[in-house]
C-alpha cells in the first residue's frame, strides 16, 4: 500500500507530501489540486507500464552520496491510456523551487519501509520528461541483502491490480465495446469504463470473497448478483445483464426491475436514467478488487440521490476494508458523511480514513487533514469545508 506521496514541482504543488491510506478522500474546491494527486499516481503506473520508467537499484552508498543516475530513454510519459497532461509546460508548477533553466519535476511514493522516487528534466515541448534519477529502496540495512534484480526493488503499485475511472465515465448505450485484451486478459475497466460491460459479461460467474464487500441481500456470492445488489441500493429491484452479441465484437447491457406483479420487461441503458450506467464501473471496480489493488476514483457520487452517495462511500469503505487501496476525489458531504458512518459501525478503522482538504489561492495550495475518531467525529472543521449548508442556513435564518 501507498503510505506516502511526494510532489514536487509537479501542476499545483510546489512541494507537498500527501499521507495516504486504505481510503483517502481527497476533497477542496475546484482547482484546488485534488485531480493532480490522482494523475500523478496514474503518471506513474502509465510510464511503467510503457517501458518508460523502468526500476534498477541504486547503490546505497550512492543513495548516501546524494548522488544521481542517469537514466538513458527513461522519463514521465505525459500522454497515454491513462492521463493525457501535454507537455512539460503544462505540468510544471508556476512558482517552481530550482532556479535552473530546466528545473526538476519530482514525483516520490513510499510504501512502507520503502522509498521510491524519479526526478525528470523539465522540456517544456516533450510529452516524455527525461528522467534524471531513481532513487531507490536501501535495503542493505538491518541485515539485509540488496536484491540481485530490478523485480526485488519494483514498487507493489506497479504490478498490482489498478483501476482509475475518470469523472467522464460511461453515458447510457446501446452497445459497448468486447475487447477481450483489456477487459480480460488485463482485467482493466478502462478510463471511462467503457470496458466494464464486457468485463462483467466474462466475470459474471466469479465470486465476491467472504468479507465487508458482500452484500447481505444478493441472491448470490456471484459478482453480477452482487453488482446488481449494491446497484439496487441505489434504484432498488434492479437487476443487471451483459450479454455478448452474436457476429460483432461488441456487448450489450440491459436493466430489469421488480415490480409489484414480479419481473417487468428488460429496458436500454438509454431509458433508465444517467445516473445507474454512469455508476456501474464505480460499482465493479469496487467489487472485483482484491487485496492490494489500488483504485483511483474521480467523483464516484456523480448523478447519484444523496442516499445513493452515502451507499457509494460504504461500498468505497468496504473495498478498502476487504485489502485494496482507494483514493478517492469528492465534491459531496454525503461521501464524506458515509464515509463517517462506515467508521462509527466499525467497517473501517479509524486510522484506515484519511481526509485531506485541498485550499488554492491561484498560484499554489495546501492541505489541511481533520483527523476522525471512532465515533466518526472529526477534530476539526476548515473554514470551506462542506460547510455550505450550515452558511446558507445562517443567512436564510438570519
Amino acid at each position: 500500500m501507498i503510505d506516502r506521496l511526494t510532489l514536487h514541482n509537479f501542476k499545483a504543488f510546489q512541494h507537498a507530501e500527501i499521507p495516504l491510506g486504505p481510503l483517502t478522500l481527497l476533497t477542496g474546491l475546484n482547482s484546488s489540486g485534488k485531480s493532480s494527486v490522482l494523475q500523478s499516481l496514474a503518471l506513474l503506473r502509465q510510464s511503467h507500464e510503457s517501458g518508460d520508467l523502468a526500476v534498477s537499484a541504486l547503490l546505497p552508498e550512492a543513495r548516501r552520496a546524494g548522488l544521481r543516475t542517469s537514466v538513458a530513454n527513461q522519463g514521465f510519459l505525459l500522454n497515454g491510456e491513462l492521463v493525457g497532461l501535454g507537455t512539460g509546460e503544462d505540468v510544471l508548477h508556476e512558482d517552481f523551487t530550482e532556479d535552473d533553466e530546466k528545473p526538476p519535476i519530482g514525483l516520490a511514493v513510499d510504501e512502507g519501509p520503502y522509498h521510491y522516487g524519479w526526478t525528470a528534466e523539465y522540456e517544456p515541448e516533450q510529452n516524455l520528461l527525461p528522467l534524471l534519477d531513481a532513487d531507490l529502496p536501501d535495503t542493505s540495512e538491518g541485515g539485509r541483502e540488496r536484491p540481485a534484480g530490478p523485480e526485488a526493488v519494483t514498487p507493489a503499485f506497479f504490478t498490482a491490480p489498478f483501476q482509475y475511472l475518470h469523472a467522464d465515465r460511461i453515458s447510457p448505450a446501446e452497445f459497448y465495446p468486447r475487447d477481450h485484451q483489456v477487459a480480460v486478459g488485463r482485467g482493466f475497466l478502462g478510463v471511462r469504463g467503457e470496458h466494464t460491460v464486457n468485463f462483467l459479461r466474462h466475470h459474471r460467474d466469479s465470486t465476491v470473497p467472504a468479507g465487508p464487500l458482500r452484500h447481505p441481500k444478493a441472491v448470490s456470492d456471484l459478482l453480477i448478483d452482487q453488482t446488481a445488489a449494491w446497484m439496487g441500493d441505489l434504484c432498488p429491484g434492479v437487476d443487471i445483464r451483459a450479454e455478448a452479441i452474436k457476429g460483432t465484437d461488441a456487448v450489450s447491457l440491459s436493466y430489469g426491475f421488480q415490480g409489484t406483479l414480479g419481473a417487468t420487461r428488460r429496458r436500454r441503458p438509454s431509458n433508465v436514467g444517467f445516473g445507474l450506467t454512469y455508476v456501474l464501473p464505480v460499482v465493479v471496480a469496487c467489487l472485483s478488487a482484491r487485496p492490494g489493488a489500488l483504485i483511483l476514483l474521480e467523483n464516484p457520487e456523480a448523478h447519484l440521490h444523496p442516499q445513493g452517495q452515502t451507499q457509494m462511500a460504504m461500498l468505497a469503505a468496504s473495498a478498502a476494508a476487504q485489502g485494496a487501496q482507494v483514493v478517492m476525489e469528492t465534491h459531496s458531504d454525503h461521501v464524506i458523511n458515509g464515509v463517517r458512518l462506515a467508521v462509527k459501525q466499525q467497517r473501517l478503522a479509524p486510522g484506515q480514513a484519511v481526509f485531506h482538504y485541498f485550499r488554492g489561492d491561484g498560484a499554489g495550495v495546501d492541505f489541511v487533514s481533520p483527523q476522525i475518531d471512532a465515533d466518526g467525529m472529526l477534530d476539526q472543521w476548515p473554514s470551506g469545508f462542506f460547510d455550505e449548508l450550515e452558511n446558507t442556513l445562517e443567512q436564510l435564518i438570519g
